[in-house]
């Protein structure tokens, strides 16, 4: 009897807070991640891999209509359960199959909501579940990362939610990034003082806007959201000024899953070999994808239709196109683009200028074994959904929409209502101007990439300081239409581009690496297809580069200084590896093969450090227990097939 009042004095010292606090631990299968999840006052979550703090409790919340869920929460159940399946990728960017491997814990709580944790070997995720009726507005959700420590940030700052996602890498520490900085689009990446990386992004992104984050000013991440439009104005000829918001982000079924939020834990090779969104993302909706044709593309733009040694007027017309599928057909590349300039009016999606007649060019392709693909703006796209019957009647293969620029919830239903009528119609889409992939791909598979980077379209501007960061950020979220393979490389002293006779910074084997080390299931060819018949077996390599994998292996990799990848198709591996500004002496253990094989391999010359268009040409055997030295240069490259 003593014992008892003793017991209830003490807890009647204690803080009511404290009394009512519950912590509840998920670990990940092997028991290196750990997420410490609190209900008190608040509903927080904290993780720590090993003996390391990452994340300190961490406030997550949903103000759902007049009801603020994960503030003084009530639970009602605790559910633990686990995943162990194998995911079957329709469009394999990494793998054709992608194990599934996760302690689950769901929360169920009053106010009919749940919130979902999962931990994996490399990382976390977690969503709010709603199961209400009808429909709701969701007002704001609430996260707030604590960082356990002062981490370099590696973020894409910008000014605003119009943004054509394409910003610099910013890299400083989060300890003095200000509560009034530069917001930041996702993903970003963290980086702690023993070197663990965190990549943080989302999934499942349907019906709801896009996540942005911004500093606390106390060594924190909040998210914060754009607000659902409600009134546009024209700007341009190609996009719309939104004038007026609502007072919510998402007005949406009151009974549904929300975007996964997602942490990739680990060491550099960790972060670039993940495949979370792509976990995350969903079931295809397809019943039928074996229409869906990934390949690579010769592109007009970046080169600004300039070919010659011709008889014709090049330009924008059907004589060059015609010389651009003659090319592809040669080397077996399996699409065209027309890009802008094609119509006599951007708005206007129906009528060509007269040099163009898309029906003729789409009948010489499909002689010559090519397809052919339209640029789009999205606007045109919107006021003109007839479009997509059309042109696929007509035999076009896909749409490159364009210029978005924002990401709010209407804009996040335009890409699926576009993906969904182009399935319907048997058409690929690539969406530029755009958001990064965030799970639409999963579910509607006809998406074979997104733009959403700094790439070579920027010129000069594309630097390989920054694109070394590709692999463990942008590109290791989802398919990445980065548009590389320029044959006029130059080092960046030398990069004085021009409209008609563009340079890429970079050396020649890095432009060719780029094909092996960068992910998209629609890849283009940039340069003028003159410049690459004069290449032939520069071209006959970018060419036989697949775009879709059915293993890939990370050799080497160090975030900002360089990456090393093989990857398998078949029987065959092809191997990549890129740097930045600093030469790199990189050793590759090739015990992932099976058997023996030869090695056709391209690197830089010895003057490509000051040349960027000197490489050499290797052939050697290989082995299982082959264990090779790779030499680049500055801004250098190296890439290989083993056959």
């Amino acid at each position: 009897m003593r014992k008892l009042i003793l017991n209830l004095a003490i807890l009647a010292m204690m803080p009511l807070s404290m009394l009512a606090q519950k912590t509840l631990t998920l670990t990940s299968p092997s028991g290196e991640i750990r997420v410490n999840i609190a209900i008190g006052d608040s509903l927080s979550f904290a993780i720590e891999k090993g003996a390391e703090q990452l994340l300190s409790p961490s406030g997550i919340s949903l103000q759902n209509g007049k009801k603020l869920l994960g503030v003084k929460p009530r639970l009602r159940q605790a559910k633990r359960s686990s995943i162990n399946e194998q995911i079957k990728n329709l469009i394999p960017l990494k793998n054709a199959v992608t194990p599934n491997v996760a302690n689950v814990l769901t929360l169920q709580f009053a106010d009919n909501y749940n919130v979902e944790f999962r931990a994996y070997d490399n990382g976390v995720a977690y969503r709010f579940i709603l199961k209400g009726k009808g429909t709701t507005d969701i007002v704001n959700e609430g996260m707030t990362l604590n960082l356990a420590q002062d981490m370099t940030a590696h973020l894409s700052q910008c000014g605003s939610f119009m943004t054509s996602y394409e910003e610099e890498y910013s890299h400083l520490q989060t300890s003095t990034y200000k509560a009034d900085d530069k917001m930041t689009h996702l993903p970003i990446l963290l980086e702690t003082q023993k070197g663990t990386k965190l990549l943080f992004s989302e999934s499942d992104l349907r019906d709801y806007p896009a996540m942005f984050l911004k500093s606390t000013g106390n060594n924190g991440l909040t998210a914060l959201f754009p607000r659902s439009p409600e009134k546009w104005e024209p700007r341009g000829d190609r996009s719309e000024t939104i004038t007026q918001e609502g007072n919510y982000i998402a007005r949406t079924s009151a009974s549904r899953s929300l975007p996964w939020r997602f942490l990739v834990i680990g060491d550099d090779a960790t972060i670039a070999a993940n495949e979370m969104e792509r976990i995350l993302g969903g079931k295809s909706q397809l019943a039928d994808a074996s229409w869906i044709r990934p390949g690579k593309v010769s592109w007009d733009w970046w080169n600004h239709w300039t070919v010659w040694d011709v008889d014709f007027v090049t330009g924008i017309n059907n004589q060059t196109y015609k010389y651009f599928i003659d090319f592809s057909s040669k080397y077996g590349i399996e699409y065209i683009l027309l890009d802008e300039g094609w119509n006599k009016d951007v708005r206007n999606p129906f009528v060509t200028i007269d040099d163009i007649d898309v029906k003729e060019l789409v009948d010489y392709g499909r002689e010559k074994g090519v397809g052919v693909w339209l640029w789009l703006s999205w606007l045109t796209v919107e006021q003109n959904m007839d479009l997509i019957p059309f042109y696929a009647k007509m035999g076009v293969k896909g749409l490159k929409v364009d210029f978005m620029d924002h990401s709010d919830q209407w804009m996040v239903n335009f890409y699926e209502r576009v993906a969904k009528a182009c399935a319907d119609n048997k058409l690929m889409v690539d969406f530029h101007g755009s958001f990064k992939p965030a799970g639409l791909e999963m579910r509607y598979p006809n998406i074979v990439s997104y733009e959403g980077v700094r790439g070579m379209e920027n010129n000069q501007w594309c630097r390989t300081e920054n694109t070394i960061w590709q692999p463990f950020m942008r590109n290791a979220v989802g398919g990445m239409d980065f548009t590389p393979g320029s044959m006029q490389s130059a080092q960046p002293e030398d990069n004085h581009s021009c409209g008609s006779l563009p340079q890429g910074t970079g050396t020649r084997a890095y432009q060719m690496a780029m094909y092996v080390v960068f992910e998209s299931a629609f890849q283009m060819l940039a340069d003028s297809p003159t410049r690459y018949l004069r290449e032939d077996e520069c071209t006959r390599f970018i060419a036989s580069v697949p775009t879709t994998w059915d293993e890939t292996r990370v050799l080497a990799a160090k975030a900002g200084s360089y990456y090393a990848v093989a990857k398998r198709k078949g029987n065959k591996w092809y191997l990549g590896a890129i740097t930045a500004n600093n030469a790199q002496e990189l050793k590759l253990n090739l015990d992932f093969l099976k058997t023996s094989g030869q090695l056709t391999s391209f690197e830089d010359g010895k003057n490509a450090y000051r040349i960027a268009v000197d490489y050499k040409k290797r052939q050697q055997p290989v082995s299982p227990a082959t264990t090779m030295t790779i030499k680049l240069t500055r801004n250098g490259g190296w890439c290989g097939v083993i056959e």
